[in-house]
């Protein structure tokens, strides 16, 4: 490639910047555990080189994928996109924007309390919160345990595709592409329950709440998961309006 932006996995619609009095806010857009997005992630903080990366992690959940970051190997072997990016990361302010956070759980009251969501909801959001929770504490032990001895917990187990770092950029790209068309096909053709829909706008109003907060310090980059990408950045773009 004459420039690294000619590779396949940095030129499809992954990326979002917004400009800003303080800093610019670029949201990368990624698929989980997937090799092309931990490519961009890696590719774009080394090169933009923020005073923050944020990336869409429990802030209890960070030290794990900090460890990860430490390995030897370009990128990790665990930890997918986040670990990647904090192992490019020239900073030292890198911080994790999802919930839960006592900030998040009050934003999750108050939405719920207003919008008079009904028992019915209720129940499967607090299912999800709870879930969410112990992956994050549990994520948490692990990354405490790895700091104090040599014993590794995977506590985040790597999703498998049908390619790796070491194929060619362009099936890197392809299947990155092919999953992301998946995902929307199942969500055209399966309406989400109402309680995972209510949830993603209260992470994706929370995430732009901490971005927003964030752009104080400087220029950011922020990792998230595809589907995100877009209503975090329109709901960022709404509150520098």
């Amino acid at each position: 490639m004459d420039s690294y932006y000619d590779d396949p996995r940095l030129t499809g619609d992954h990326r979002r910047s917004i400009e800003t009095p303080t800093g610019a806010v670029t949201l990368i857009g990624t698929v989980h555990d997937h090799p092309a997005s931990a490519f961009r992630a890696r590719t774009v903080v080394a090169n933009e080189s923020p005073d923050v990366l944020a990336l869409e992690l429990p802030p209890l959940s960070l030290p794990l994928f900090e460890r990860y970051a430490e390995a030897t190997r370009t990128p990790p072997p665990f930890g997918g996109e986040a670990s990647a990016a904090i192992q490019a990361a020239a900073t030292d302010r890198v911080v994790g924007i999802d919930g839960p956070t006592l900030p998040f759980l009050r934003r999750l009251a108050a939405t719920l309390y207003r919008e008079d969501r009904s028992l019915e909801t209720l129940p499967g959001v607090v299912d999800g919160l709870a879930s969410v929770t112990r992956n994050a504490v549990r994520c948490r032990f692990a990354g405490a345990l790895a700091a104090a001895t040599s014993v590794r917990v995977e506590a985040d187990s790597p999703v498998a595709y049908d390619v790796d770092r070491t194929d060619d950029p362009r099936r890197q790209a392809a299947s990155e592409r092919d999953q992301i068309d998946r995902a929307r096909a199942v969500m055209d053709a399966f309406e989400p329950s109402r309680a995972a829909s209510f949830s993603d706008d209260v992470r994706e109003a929370h995430m732009a709440d901490r971005l927003d907060a964030l752009r104080d310090d400087g220029d950011v980059v922020a990792v998230v998961g595809r589907h995100h990408l877009d209503r975090v950045a329109e709901r960022l773009g709404d509150r520098l309006d």
